[in-house]
């Protein structure tokens, strides 16, 4: 183009910038028309035009000049930009053909390409690393996209380089590809000519290699289109996702860069030369890297900015709910169920616990199970999977063993001395200092105390040190690893339970997650992917402590907490919870916003409770599925509340279990409606062993004690005592 402008008279070169000046801007020229008018050079012309032209600017111009005196040149000029058109054209075809294969948990299977709104995207805030007091202002809590990442600093200039900081599964590597396909669909194409995306964590990453030749890696046509792409200077992005994986120091003099993109270096040299801009200035770069990281990279950073992917917020992951279920329905179910368990709906901030979940829920579907009586995506099960995911690939179970043997006391002591920052000489002293795997489940941040900088670090989410905390006593008790704790804290469950029973509220969570983990799966799981054996007793001694819980009551025969049900529930174990259940017949409760999955852990129970005989709720209410309390008529799903099945159904349902022996049911001051009325004639005809049923409400009108004498007409109905 250049070429071409030169070769203009200098008549034909202000014809030039007149038609330039008249061309509707949708044509790809956007350039104001005063600065038009100011270009009397070519040079000037294409510096006021290289920012704002679009893809099609220089074909536009060659269909210019062709009308001009310069018809060869425009000829050439414009089979060059089709040559490079088509070629651009195959690499999004190929870029397509590899997105494919990258599908996110919330779309369903098949090659077709997802579109990049189908992809939910994390909060993001600016300055990662600040004080856990500190609270940044959201860039975007709706979408991940180059135009806000890249968008102008307070000094009005636009980024060279964006770090995008995150711990493992808050979407890094989701929010890279969401980019690519922003780029296949257009939408940054009028930003960038070229999108490249290096994954640091390819094991076939060569040592050594030019920008070139990286870009290249990206390219089915090999090395030539990167390097006309270079040579010219085109707008282009460089996206290296994972950049902690590479382990480098980022210490090299600037010395020693190149700035020739074809020149084959070390790959730290080149990729340093990268991030330095001494090497291909004009590109733009989004790195996405793990807090441990981050230190290093600041020093040899200069006037980079940083984001940070605080996970999803709480209409994000409803949202993501939603895309990942094809039926409205199972998504309102789902999000009652995940919303009722406040530990799962706390987790599911994190990207990769919310697929978890949705993973374990759809799993539940696909075996032909109800969601609304699901008992396989409890807290614990969740949490277990996504170990699994953020362990993957990992041959080396016995490092990964000793480390959780000083990583679980560590989660322990802080949970009792309710300490959630930890000084980097702890972790050192703890042999915690490993690189390969203190990222996977402790965040670095900067601390500014006393005004001295040092080094804390914290679990990626607080239920995740309490989960580590519960794990601390279930592992078999062994010698102190070296570098422990030197035995501070006594492997003991009981003062756990017991503490918990008595004055700390607070160590409910680590009291449900320890429950979770004696399930004879969840200590398979633990021994197959965590490399742990589990401590033999323990389960007797849960056992013996839910027993003695309920000693103290009226009637020693009797359940009185709802509490209780939970921590049986978040086991999954059948065997256990009829242990469990068994010494009592009795469960009272009183006053209890029951929520969907408070009624799928009775439900649980009550299917595994033979020497249930009587079941008395007072002042309890029940809450349509996928619907919280205080929630409007409108539930998640999109359906009026009447539309939804009757509250009480999964109530009703564990109650006609054919090992049930309920002799009588209270149901006093619950609110019924008219449709629970009609799950109660079906209970009527289908339980002989219930003789007595109260209902002290007085809501059911007219039609509801017609649907209940139809079920007393049933000739399955053995009801002596009606009031």
């Amino acid at each position: 183009l250049s070429q071409a402008l030169q070769a203009l008279s200098v008549g034909d070169f202000q014809e030039l910038r007149t038609r330039l000046r008249e061309a509707p801007t949708g044509e790809g020229w956007a350039t104001p028309k005063d600065s038009l008018a100011e270009a009397t050079s070519p040079q000037e012309l294409l510096g006021c035009s290289r920012e704002d032209r679009g893809a099609n600017a220089a074909l536009a111009v060659g269909l210019l000049l062709e009308e001009g005196k310069q018809g060869h040149l425009a000829g050439r000029l414009r089979e060059e930009e089709e040559e490079e058109e088509e070629q651009r054209q195959q690499y999004r075809e190929h870029l397509a053909s590899q997105l494919c294969w990258c599908r996110e948990a919330g779309a369903h299977r098949g090659e077709t390409l997802v579109p990049s709104s189908r992809f939910t995207a994390p909060t993001i805030t600016r300055q990662p690393g600040e004080e856990r007091e500190a609270v940044s202002s959201p860039v975007s809590s709706g979408s991940i996209t180059v135009q806000t990442l890249f968008q102008p600093l307070p000094d009005g200039q636009s980024p060279r380089v964006v770090v995008l900081v995150g711990a493992p599964g808050m979407g890094k590597t989701m929010a890279v590809r969401r980019v690519m396909l922003e780029w296949l669909e257009g939408s940054l194409q009028a930003q960038f000519d070229y999108v490249f995306c290096i994954d640091c964590r390819d094991p076939a990453l060569p040592g050594a290699a030019s920008v070139a030749q990286l870009a290249a890696r990206c390219c089915p046509r090999g090395p030539a289109l990167p390097g006309k792409m270079l040579a010219r200077r085109q707008r282009t992005l460089f996206m290296l996702d994972g950049l902690e994986a590479l382990g480098f120091a980022w210490a090299q003099p600037d010395a020693g860069l190149s700035s020739d993109p074809a020149e084959v270096k070390p790959l730290e040299t080149t990729l340093l030369g990268l991030l330095k801009g001494t090497v291909a200035p004009s590109c733009s770069l989004l790195v996405t890297t793990r807090p441990t990281a981050l230190r290093s990279l600041r020093r040899c950073l200069q006037g980079g900015c940083y984001a940070e992917l605080r996970g999803f917020s709480v209409a994000t992951r409803e949202g993501y709910v939603h895309q990942h279920f094809q039926s409205h329905r199972e998504a309102g179910v789902a999000l009652g169920y995940i919303r009722g368990n406040g530990i799962l709906h706390s987790l599911s901030s994190i990207p990769v616990v919310s697929r978890a979940a949705c993973a374990l829920l759809e799993q539940e579907l696909c075996r032909g199970r109800d969601l609304a009586e699901c008992s396989g995506a409890t807290a614990t099960a969740t949490v277990l999977f996504y170990l699994s995911w953020l362990l993957r690939g990992r041959d080396a179970p016995g490092e990964l063993r000793g480390f959780l043997l000083r990583l679980c006391p560590l989660a322990a002591e802080g949970i009792w001395k309710h300490q959630v920052l930890f000084e980097e000489k702890e972790i050192q002293d703890r042999g915690l200092d490993r690189p390969g795997l203190l990222p996977l489940f402790l965040n670095e941040e900067i601390s500014a105390r006393s005004g001295e900088s040092g080094v804390v670090y914290s679990f990626t989410h607080l239920h995740l040190q309490e989960f580590f905390a519960a794990l601390f006593y279930l592992l078999e008790d062994e010698e102190e690893p070296a570098g422990g704790s030197g035995g501070a804290l006594r492997r003991d469950p009981t003062l756990l339970l017991r503490s918990y029973s008595e004055s700390r509220a607070d160590l409910s969570t680590t009291v449900r997650f320890l429950f979770g983990l004696m399930s004879r799966g969840a200590t398979e799981l633990v021994a197959t992917t965590l490399g742990c054996r589990a401590a033999p007793g323990a389960r007797e001694e849960l056992l013996r402590w839910l027993r003695e819980r309920h000693r103290g009551s009226l009637c020693q025969q009797r359940v009185s907490e709802l509490e209780t049900l939970h921590l049986l529930f978040e086991t999954g174990d059948t065997g256990f919870v009829q242990r469990a259940l068994a010494p009592f017949a009795l469960l009272e409760l009183r006053d209890a916003e029951l929520t969907p999955y408070d009624q799928r852990a009775l439900s649980f129970c009550l299917r595994h409770w033979a020497g249930l005989s009587a079941l008395t709720l007072r002042g309890c209410s029940f809450h349509p599925r996928g619907q919280l309390p205080g929630a409007g008529a409108s539930g998640a799903a999109g359906h009026r509340q009447e539309e939804l099945p009757c509250p009480m159904r999964p109530l009703c349902q564990a109650l006609r279990h054919p090992g049930s022996a309920l002799r009588v049911l209270r149901l006093q001051w619950c609110q019924l409606s008219e449709s629970c009325c009609e799950e109660l004639a079906e209970l009527l005809a289908q339980q002989p062993s219930l003789t007595q049923l109260e209902l002290s409400d007085g809501r059911v009108g007219d039609g509801g004690v017609r649907l209940l004498c139809q079920g007393l007409q049933q000739p399955g109905c053995h009801l002596r005592v009606l009031r």
